[in-house]
């Protein structure tokens, strides 16, 4: 198994400002605001799938259509300009919809940080002891809200965009959208304070699946939510207050790893 030492100098050979410009969290690092950030956090890692070049491309025309103004553009409501827009699975008529959904949060509420608030406490209040069992509820309520929410012809689309956590996969998009809100670091914003960093569980990918189980530090062969709960314990072993600081180290070692095999 990887040392603590080695886990810790490759986090600090990746977790940089250069870790940015290629990474989905550079357009969180556009805005000021805090509604801005967890807006363009959020509709980021909905589309953090597939070939990374593409999703950031198809993101910067998205954020383009609004203006570079994502908070007052979700205010107004009108999504007419995204008639058009697609990304593999996910259509128009399921993209905007999400938009709509948003657009009723931030007029009925204090927006995605109430939302995930109110989930989270929800989890605290339970009764389950076990650490991680009771994790994937408090996803549940957040999706279930978007759930309620969405229009009777939702299609696959929209569905593939928010996952239910029931279906026991790693919910890796938005373990990654929490980790930017609450992390604070060079790279992750940290501008959400009900929870701490010791409570956030990897976003697990094929990258740091494969290159967590390399170095010893995961056993299970599926990439679903007991492999997330396992390589998250494992992390916690070596930085209990912070574990989710080692994506950055598995995350961009696995990468750079496929790099050398295709030899790039």
């Amino acid at each position: 198994m990887i040392s603590k030492k080695d886990l810790d100098s490759l986090v600090m050979r990746f977790e940089t400002s250069g870790f940015i410009k290629d990474d989905p969290i550079q357009f969180l690092h556009k805005f000021k605001s805090k509604q801005d950030i967890e807006l363009a956090g959020f509709i980021s890692s909905l589309f953090a799938y597939g070939n990374r070049k593409m999703f950031i491309k198809k993101l910067e025309d998205l954020f383009s259509r609004t203006d570079n103004d994502i908070a007052n553009y979700i205010k107004n409501g009108n999504f007419k300009n995204l008639k058009g827009i697609e990304y593999r699975f996910a259509k128009d008529y399921d993209i905007i919809p999400i938009f709509n959904i948003l657009h009723s949060l931030y007029t009925e509420s204090k927006g995605l940080e109430e939302l995930f608030k109110y989930a989270y406490k929800k989890l605290q209040e339970s009764d389950e002891n076990e650490r991680g069992e009771s994790y994937d509820h408090f996803l549940q309520t957040v999706v279930d809200y978007f759930y309620a929410k969405a229009p009777k012809e939702a299609r696959q689309g929209f569905y593939h965009m928010i996952p239910n956590p029931k279906n026991g996969g790693a919910m890796k998009r938005m373990n990654m959208f929490l980790r930017w809100m609450v992390r604070k670091s060079e790279v992750d914003i940290g501008i959400w304070k009900f929870m701490k960093p010791e409570n956030l569980y990897i976003p697990l990918d094929v990258h740091v699946a494969r290159i967590s189980r390399q170095m010893g530090l995961l056993e299970r062969k599926s990439n679903d939510y007991k492999a997330v709960v396992e390589l998250t314990n494992s992390l916690r072993r070596y930085s209990p207050d912070d574990p989710i600081k080692y994506d950055f180290a598995m995350f961009a070692f696995g990468v750079e790893l496929n790099k050398e095999k295709a030899g790039v």
